[in-house]
């Protein structure tokens, strides 16, 4: 995979975006076997929303993002969805329990 910069062709910048998403899902997949893990220990289903939580994660998201030059509003959005994505799929692995 060619670096952003060193891209000359839209070839090499399909492929590189292409390679990253792979990493990305892979990444996603990883993330929500931590929500299995979750969801196996704790001991209530009430504990599984975590409002202050949330606000740390999206908090710590748009942190990074700031930092790393992109957007931190959109990076913010995503991580709201994320989070609310992974609360309602680890509640379904609690109630599976």
């Amino acid at each position: 995979m060619v670096d952003p910069e060193d891209c000359r062709t839209m070839a090499e910048v399909r492929a590189g975006v292409d390679a990253l998403d792979e990493t990305l899902v892979k990444l996603l997949a990883r993330r929500f076997r931590y929500m299995d893990a979750a969801a196996r220990i704790k001991p209530e289903r009430a504990q599984v929303r975590d409002e202050a939580r949330k606000a740390a994660v999206i908090a710590h998201a748009r942190a990074i993002a700031e930092r790393e030059g992109v957007p931190d509003a959109l990076v913010a959005e995503l991580y709201e969805r994320l989070v609310e994505t992974s609360i309602a799929y680890e509640l379904d692995r609690w109630n599976e329990r």
